[in-house]
């Protein structure tokens, strides 16, 4: 009697472990996905927030009045930061990009002394920079805004583009993460399938009959979101050091989020897979549990 007890104890060990692990597996690509769209959102951020925008200010312009346009450029909500470039500099960059001293050409300096802005990233689209464009023209000793728009343009498409194809990614490796766990669940209720027709015949109801099977798959969901968030952040810890530019990309507030999502997700898709699971048995008949 003990021998069987030992085999039983060993089988149901054994399909615990299993049912653990496929549901971990299932939830490590979940979370590289979500890692891989946060690091989507992070690249474009960072992206768009490093594109200049140069503001060219008049010949005439004096320091008192440049360090003025500096102040109210700093205090526009879509300015990140600024920088000066006087003529000087601004010449020494043309020197370097056309292998010639300008000056020497002309008999004068071509350049004006400008300050580069960057924009905060939800500003840098084709509509916004349209109104800040306005903005900056009403200083006086503002000539203009230079910038490129096709470039603009075509980085904010193709990030758009990336982003949706991430997104439908996502979407699809949901809904095949929620049917591997759920053909998962189904295998393991599947072996109890008697004991569940015969809680139907003493009177047990369906939420009396489903309740021990969804509190013992949260349990194996929170386990497997914890398992998973582990190989999550080895993978991150191995490619952050192979790849020393995507460190600044992943911050702790998405690496929060993005391990509390795995575990909520482990347990939500448990959960729901399990009730179907057990719900298909409650409402099966004594005679169709030998078919399937």
């Amino acid at each position: 009697m003990s021998n069987k007890k030992k085999v039983s104890a060993a089988r149901f060990l054994n399909a615990k472990i299993t049912s653990t692990i496929s549901i971990t597996l299932v939830l490590v690509l979940l979370g590289v996905t979500l890692l891989i769209l946060f690091l989507g959102n992070s690249l474009s951020n960072h992206v768009k927030e490093n594109m200049s925008f140069n503001v060219m200010l008049s010949a005439s312009v004096n320091d008192a009045q440049i360090s003025s346009i500096r102040r109210q450029l700093d205090a526009q909500p879509f300015v990140r930061s600024s920088r000066f470039i006087s003529k000087e500099e601004a010449k020494e960059q043309l020197i370097r990009e056309l292998g010639e001293d300008p000056e020497e050409l002309l008999g004068y300096n071509p350049a004006l002394d400008c300050i580069e802005i960057f924009l905060h990233s939800e500003y840098a689209n084709s509509d916004s920079i349209a109104v800040i464009n306005k903005v900056i023209r009403r200083e006086s000793n503002v000539t203009d805004l230079l910038y490129q728009q096709e470039a603009i343009d075509l980085i904010n498409e193709n990030l758009s583009k990336v982003m949706t194809v991430l997104l439908i990614l996502a979407v699809v490796l949901l809904f095949i993460s929620f049917t591997l766990i759920r053909n998962t669940i189904r295998l393991s209720v599947y072996s109890k399938r008697f004991i569940i027709h015969t809680m139907k015949l003493v009177g047990a109801t369906g939420s009396f009959i489903r309740k021990p099977f969804v509190v013992h798959n949260i349990y194996t969901g929170i386990l497997a979101g914890i398992l998973a968030d582990a190989i999550i952040l080895g993978l991150i810890s191995y490619f952050s050091k192979e790849y020393v530019a995507i460190q600044p990309l992943i911050s702790t507030i998405d690496l929060v989020i993005i391990f509390s999502g795995v575990v909520l997700l482990g347990v939500l898709i448990t959960t729901l897979a399990t009730t179907f699971a057990v719900n298909r048995y409650v409402r099966m008949g004594s005679d169709q549990l030998y078919y399937v």
